[in-house]
């Protein structure tokens, strides 16, 4: 499945003259006109969710409570809307020491006094690594992710792009329930379509 082989990718983007990157950590999967959790549930085609039926590989970026940008991958054939959303990243910054969450807003990390747990500093307000990327609003803002990514190429972008990572193991993918999509019914809010590495403190909160 596209959506497990997703996990432990690299989604990298570069900011001006900076890049900063993440591991995928979490996902959830819509399959398209039967999923009625899918955005082209029926064959629903609208301006807003065009962008899944480009072949895979493309972006499918969509605001929610006109607040929260929400990043997905498209993954089938052209004309064939499926996708991934991504819920969670592992920000690289808790290995570079520097990040970004806008692209007027530069952040400088640094470890805290208890050498466990490090943070970053936004605006003065020291704010923890693990809470920058742990939701699919706030790995969006943390790229300084918005509409102007709708429909762009992951393979041919120079502003974010896919890179190999580290192979996640069977045994370390656990699967579970998509999260907020009780209006789709019981039976495809049962379906166990999102996906997340085992123990990563980066996944996003329930």
């Amino acid at each position: 499945m596209v959506t497990k082989d997703l996990l432990g990718k690299l989604l990298v983007r570069r900011l001006g003259k900076k890049i900063i990157s993440g591991k995928i950590v979490e996902v959830e999967a819509y399959i398209g006109p039967k999923d009625r959790a899918s955005h082209a549930f029926g064959n629903k085609k609208t301006k807003r969710n065009e962008a899944e039926y480009l072949i895979g590989g493309h972006i499918y970026i969509y605001l929610v409570y006109g607040m929260h940008w929400q990043f997905n991958i498209v993954t089938g054939k052209e004309g064939s809307p499926e996708c991934v959303l991504i819920r969670a990243l592992e920000p690289a910054v808790a290995n570079r020491h520097e990040c970004s969450t806008r692209l007027d807003s530069p952040v400088k990390a640094r470890r805290a006094n208890d050498t466990n747990k490090k943070f970053v500093k936004i605006r003065d307000k020291l704010v923890k690594i693990s809470e920058l990327t742990n939701g699919p609003g706030k790995l969006c803002k943390w790229l300084g992710l918005n509409k102007s990514f709708n429909a762009e190429d992951l393979a041919e972008s120079q502003r974010i792009w896919l890179e190999d990572g580290a192979k996640i193991k069977k045994e370390q993918i656990i699967a579970s329930k998509r999260i907020g999509i009780d209006y789709a019914g019981k039976y495809w809010a049962n379906k166990k379509w999102r996906f997340y590495i085992k123990d990563n403190k980066f996944v996003s909160k329930l």
